[in-house]
C-alpha cells in the first residue's frame, strides 16, 4: 500500500493529520505500507524573511490580530489531542519550499520521515524558523543526515522541478487543501480526517487491493 501525503511544513491541520495516519496505521493489519511526502505550498510566493504567522492570517482573513490568534488557540487545542504542543502564536510564516526541497532529497536517500518530522516539530513545538540553510542545516545534522551533502542540495535548484510537479499532480488529483491523501492512486480524501475515519480509507484500499 502507498499513501502519498501532499502537505506544508507550516500547516498545523498537516501536521495534526500525520499523526492521525500515524494512529490510523498503527491500527490497521495493513504492515506493507509506504508512506510518500508530496510537496504543497501554501503560499508559493512568501518570502524567507519570516512575518509573524499571527499577522498575516490576521491579514489574509481581513480580521483583527485577536482574532487571528483566538483561531490559532483553537487549531492549538485540536493538536494538544493529538500529542502535539503548539507554539503557534510564536511562529513565524515564510516559504518552505527549501524545506520541502530538502525533506524530498532526505526522502530520496531514505531518511524522509524523521526529518520530515523533525522539521515539523521544529516549527510548531520549538517555534523556530524553517526557512533557509541556516534554519534547516542544524535539522539535517540532528537526524543523522549529512549537512555538507544537504548544504549543497540548497545551494543549487535540486527538488524544484519535484515540487512544481507535486503542486501539478495534486490539482490533478483534485486537491482543494492539505493535507491531502491519496492510497494507491485510487482512493483520497482531503483534510485532518478524524483517526477513524482514516482507519476506514485504509480498509477500503486493501479491499480494494484485495480484488485486483
Amino acid at each position: 500500500m502507498r499513501i502519498e501525503v501532499w502537505a506544508d511544513v507550516v500547516c498545523p491541520w498537516c501536521y495534526i493529520g500525520k499523526r492521525r495516519l500515524e494512529a490510523a496505521l498503527a491500527e490497521s493489519a495493513e504492515r506493507d505500507v509506504e508512506v510518500v511526502h508530496r510537496a504543497f505550498q501554501l503560499d508559493p510566493g512568501a518570502t524567507t524573511d519570516g512575518e509573524r504567522t499571527v499577522d498575516v492570517l490576521a491579514s489574509r482573513y481581513r480580521v483583527p490580530a485577536a482574532d487571528a490568534a483566538q483561531m490559532m488557540a483553537q487549531v492549538t487545542q485540536v493538536a494538544t489531542g493529538a500529542g502535539l504542543h503548539y507554539r503557534l502564536l510564536d511562529t513565524l510564516s515564510g516559504n518552505t519550499r527549501d524545506a520541502h526541497r530538502l525533506v524530498l532529497w532526505a526522502q530520496h536517500e531514505g531518511s524522509g520521515a524523521p526529518l520530515l518530522e523533525a522539521v515539523m516539530h521544529r516549527y510548531f513545538e520549538q517555534a523556530a524558523p524553517i526557512f533557509t540553510a541556516q534554519d534547516l542545516l542544524p535539522i539535517v545534522a540532528a537526524v543523522g543526515l549529512d549537512p555538507t551533502a544537504a548544504a549543497q542540495v540548497l545551494a543549487g535548484r535540486a527538488y524544484d522541478r519535484q515540487v512544481e510537479q507535486d503542486q501539478h499532480d495534486a490539482a490533478q488529483l483534485g486537491a482543494r487543501g492539505v493535507p491531502f491523501f491519496v492510497v494507491d492512486r485510487a482512493l483520497a480524501i482531503s483534510g485532518a480526517q478524524p483517526v477513524a475515519v482514516l482507519t476506514e480509507l485504509l480498509r477500503r484500499a486493501a479491499e480494494g487491493a484485495a480484488t485486483t
